[in-house]
């Protein structure tokens, strides 16, 4: 899906990029050479699910008839769709359209000729062509039936089967003592194809020959494939693909499947779907499989039937409710429409970047805004993403929520009493966390609020970051000034604390600490060591660049050639470990395994590394750090990592999987349980201090929803649908920096 070329970025706004700092000749429209993803239209799908209230109720068959109209068949009757759309859950309600079907016993429905068309305990009827399909059968066990040429029928019982044409049975047969679990018809042929537990058979209507073709065991579902060149048979352990021209198998059965327990196989929109105990998925061209599996996709996980929508959409019958897996195209920068609608309607507390919490099973309108330790670091990316997007558009609305965001930033380091220090958060007195989180929160001068202490290295990374960014990219002089006024406070802060960040009891707090003692007291293959080191050269270079002061320029060079600081900063990514046996505790503790949150105070670090470097001897080195650990990163395949790699390498970085990050995440950002170590199509690995699971990651919408602090090779959550995240950090901040260095083009609809 992704194209690339060669050349700057032809997109809205190009102008307003010349913002961008001239010293570092990295703008969007100087980088030669630069690879760009155009952004057309791609694939997304999102799941529209209707759940089952009453409790008891089996669930059969679903179907979409050509008027739209969705019918699903239960042991109770008819049931339709009713209230549902996306984030919003409808429910699956009794169908009266016809009242006297409710006086039906229904046993089985199919869609023939884009219409419904039953099966009851007596007849097989519907109430398309005028009602006057009705044909009577004699199969007192009557359970399935298919349709075949002109209106004629296979009806299937227990183990016996009966032809009908005109109204009239021209063929009784049996299949013995074994169970029939499915019926297909063959146009091409024109034959209907039986499945058992352990044989195919067909019956030929022009010879009316009933004959085995096929045997095995376990088989569970089938369904006619490749233009009826391929018979699918779905088994309790994968799925064997056969020749109807010679009833050969061709190749060994394929259990190497999401879950291998197969209830439904169907071709569906020209691919092949499976339903399995464990939900349902998609053979695609590559030989991998779409896997959804889990609320955010379908309502319960055993599936019962698929069917083809409209479209290119699924219909998925599970046990508990009907899911519509709606497929659509859109660009990327709509995606980004759409995510900053729902950042600004759901996802801004007092100005900050937060997660909706405590919702009742998905319900966002049951859910409330949560303060978080990392209210100013989820802000700050947040606001990083919107500088970019209004350095890129210059639209006033990017602007405007910018102040906003800035103002509460600002409010950080005002609400507490303590020079250039910055909260973690406030929020209102009386709020429950602060009563049972005394030391962190603490009581402002107003009687209104409070305000969280203990603030951490990545919130002043975090911070520096944005206002970096702000200070050199948008063309306000007020909120340019501000961002300026708050970097040099925090920096302030931390130079006249000698390296630490100083709270209310007058103590460092336990992670704003880059003195020397501190961090040159981590062997060197602890990773603090090298971070803590390479945050605070980020940090005192921004600080000097914007603000000019001598003293953050000599403190930076203090540390890197009388502490080792840039040695620090240069040790590989490869040489970063566990400790020694008999390191002190702490270095223990801290590099049992990869810290993942390390990565993203490292990148939020680099922009400011880099771009603000006091010479090209440094920037040479910070280039060759950066791209090493790009190097190390690569696996996770991070959209917001390759795009900071773009900022040092835009010739040489994973766009594809950047764009691939971004097209794949989905638009539903609830946090539902998810679960993927059961899955048999992926390879585990040993365990690894990388805490790396698998030989290759898995898609974003197959995965626990994770900000960038995250391992993505964690498989399973139990999130259990009870918050939102927003997407301003784990979405706008990549696709709009992508926008910003050039290397993802404006949309390109045409």
């Amino acid at each position: 899906m992704t194209k690339l070329f060669l050349g700057g970025m032809v997109a809205l706004g190009i102008a307003a990029l010349a913002s961008c700092n001239p010293q570092s000749g990295d703008s969007a429209q100087s980088m030669a050479g630069t690879i760009v993803h155009e952004d057309t239209r791609f694939r997304q799908e999102l799941s529209i699910k209707y759940y089952l209230e009453t409790p008891g109720v089996g669930l059969l068959r679903a179907y979409e008839d050509r008027n739209g109209t969705v019918q699903v068949l239960s042991d109770q009757g008819l049931l339709r769709p009713h209230d549902g759309q996306f984030l919003f859950p409808g429910r699956l309600i009794t169908d009266r359209t016809y009242l006297p079907m409710k006086d039906k016993r229904l046993k089985d429905l199919v869609l023939y000729r884009d219409q419904f068309v039953y099966l009851d305990d007596r007849s097989v009827l519907s109430n398309a062509w005028a009602g006057s399909l009705f044909v009577r059968h004699a199969i007192s066990d009557a359970s399935l039936f298919q349709a075949g040429k002109d209106f004629s029928f296979l009806v299937a019982g227990a183990g016996s089967l009966a032809y009908y044409v005109d109204s009239a049975e021209v063929w009784k047969g049996s299949m013995g003592s074994a169970q029939v679990l499915g019926l297909d018809y063959d146009s091409r042929q024109d034959r209907f194809l039986v499945l058992t537990p352990t044989q195919v058979a067909t019956f030929t209507p022009g010879q009316k020959e009933l004959k085995e073709v096929f045997s095995g065991s376990g088989f569970t579902s089938f369904s006619l494939a490749n233009g009826g060149k391929h018979l699918i048979i779905g088994t309790n352990d994968g799925f064997l693909r056969v020749s109807t021209a010679s009833w050969q198998q061709e190749g060994e059965r394929q259990n190497r499947l999401p879950w291998p327990e197969l209830t439904a196989v169907r071709e569906i929109h020209g691919n092949l779907w499976f339903g399995s105990t464990r939900g349902a998925f998609m053979l695609k061209p590559d030989g991998k499989f779409n896997y959804y599996y889990g609320e955010r996709w379908l309502p319960g996980d055993q599936v019962m039937h698929l069917a083809p929508g409209s479209g290119q959409n699924v219909w998925v019958l599970t046990d508990q409710g009907l899911a519509k897996l709606e497929f659509f195209e859109q660009t990327l920068h709509e995606k980004a429409e759409y995510f900053d609608k729902q950042m600004r309607e759901r996802h801004i507390r007092y100005g900050f970047n937060a997660t909706l919490v405590g919702m009742e099973k998905g319900n966002i309108n049951s859910g409330r805004l949560g303060d978080s330790d990392n209210d100013g670091l989820w802000t700050s990316m947040y606001l990083g993403g919107e500088a970019f997007r209004y350095a890129v558009t210059g639209e006033a609305e990017a602007l405007q929520n910018i102040r906003e965001s800035l103002d509460a930033m600002e409010r950080l380091y005002t609400i507490n009493p303590i020079e250039g220090f910055p909260s973690r958060s406030f929020a209102r007195r009386g709020y429950i966390p602060q009563l049972s989180d005394p030391e962190r929160w603490q009581p402002a001068s107003h009687p209104e609020w409070d305000w969280k202490a203990t603030t951490s290295s990545d919130e002043a990374i975090g911070h520096a970051f944005v206002f970096g960014v702000i200070a050199e990219l948008v063309d306000d002089k007020e909120v340019k000034d501000q961002a300026v006024r708050l970097i040099d406070a925090l920096m302030q802060h931390i130079v006249d604390n000698d390296w630490y960040l100083i709270d209310y009891d007058g103590k460092p707090t336990l992670w704003g600490k880059w003195h020397p003692d501190y961090v040159n007291n981590f062997p060197r293959m602890v990773g603090d060591r090298k971070l803590n080191s390479s945050n605070i050269i980020s940090m005192l270079q921004t600080a000097y660049h914007f603000t000019q002061k001598e003293i953050y320029k000599t403190k930076a060079f203090e540390l890197m050639n009388d502490h080792g600081y840039l040695d620090n900063m240069m040790v590989p990514m490869e040489q970063i470990g566990k400790a020694e046996e008999g390191t002190d505790e702490w270095a223990e503790m801290l590099s049992e395994s990869w810290n993942h949150s390390d990565d993203e105070m490292y990148f939020l670090g680099y922009w400011g590394l880099y771009r603000y470097a006091f010479n090209d001897t440094l920037k040479a080195k910070y280039r060759e750090s950066i791209i090493d650990h790009w190097e190390a990163e690569r696996p996770e395949k991070d959209g917001l990592w390759n795009i900071f790699t773009a900022l040092v390498a835009p010739d040489n970085f994973d766009l594809e999987e950047a764009i691939w990050y971004l097209q794949e995440y989905p638009m539903d950002l609830i946090n539902w349980s998810v679960q993927n170590s059961h899955r048999k199509d992926v390879t585990p690995i040993a365990e690894n201090f990388r805490r790396q699971t698998l030989t290759e990651v898995l898609p974003p919408d197959e995965l626990p929803i994770r900000r960038h602090n995250a391992n993505r090779f964690g498989l399973d959550a139990g999130g259990m649908g009870r918050s939102e995240n927003s997407p301003g950090d784990i979405w706008l901040l990549p696709y709009w920096m992508g926008r910003y260095l050039g290397v993802i083009s404006g949309p390109q609809t045409d």
